[in-house]
């Protein structure tokens, strides 16, 4: 179930290495594992760093993640004690491998990235909140936090492909559908009454940076039973749907990423 200090977290970690190592991704520190400071277990964000092709836009970053733990072990339902968040956030953590292997591949970001595979999120956002202060305290100069949540199903009808936790606090959504040309990304309401912007590995780094810091995902609490549940398996995802979203996400991110200015700005409250 992927719980942070556990072995199925470990496997997962060394799998998320091999990922970054073999598409010759660097590690942003010494090693791919950033060690958490405020969990009382050993446990890692993975995080990779591929160094921006322009001279002078290299020296701006974008951070793209998704948290890879999940809650471990849980009441049995069928004899079934292990939940294996397939949904939550085994879809979100391999839409960054897709945007790894791209950006690997074509090297055409003229910013600076790094890749995050963030742990202890369903301990309280800790791989998030120890990456923002770390990174923070080295005075990075952080254009934007773009996080992946959830994208395993489709939404029921929305007129969007996925929406935008945090929706009117910068104008990231209306630059994405600007360069999509379509409408990508949308509002969804219910995400206010949750509070969702505040409940993934965003927020951190939009407290810490103050900078258009979101979240996408297609989980509108209609479309998906079993979050937090043993049944969240993967037999259960979409994956054409899943191959959709990041096929029509990762040139928007090329775009946001190569812009000559910082184009997505907050929005003034």
């Amino acid at each position: 179930g992927r719980e942070p200090g556990s072995k199925g977290i470990e496997k997962a970690s060394r799998f998320l290495e091999n990922i970054l190592n073999e598409n010759g991704i660097k590690p942003y520190f010494k090693t791919y594992r950033d060690t958490l400071s405020n969990y009382d277990k050993t446990t890692y964000n993975i995080v990779g760093y591929l160094e921006g092709s322009d001279s002078k836009l290299k020296k701006e970053f974008v951070i793209i993640g998704a948290h890879y733990d999940h809650i471990g072990k849980i009441a049995a339902v069928n004899g079934d004690d292990i939940a294996n968040g397939a949904n939550d956030n085994a879809s979100g953590t391999t839409a960054v491998t897709e945007v790894v292997k791209y950006f690997a591949k074509f090297k055409n970001n003229k910013r600076s990235i790094l890749f995050v595979f963030f742990s202890a999120e369903e301990k309280g956002l800790l791989g998030s909140k120890h990456l923002a202060t770390k990174l923070k305290e080295q005075n990075m100069d952080l254009y934007f936090m773009f996080n992946f949540e959830m994208i395993g199903v489709p939404m029921k009808d929305k007129g969007m492909d996925m929406y935008l936790t945090g929706f009117g606090r910068s104008n990231m959504a209306a630059k994405m559908n600007e360069y999509a040309g379509e409408k990508l990304v949308g509002f969804l309401p219910v995400e206010m009454r949750y509070m969702l912007f505040r409940a993934s590995d965003n927020y951190p780094f939009f407290t810490e940076f103050n900078v258009p810091s979101h979240t996408v995902s297609t989980f509108d609490f209609e479309n998906f039973e079993f979050y937090h549940q043993p049944d969240d398996e993967f037999e259960l995802m979409n994956t054409k749907h899943m191959a959709n979203v990041i096929s029509k996400t990762i040139p928007v991110l090329e775009k946001m990423i190569n812009t000559p200015a910082k184009e997505i700005k907050l929005n003034e409250k």
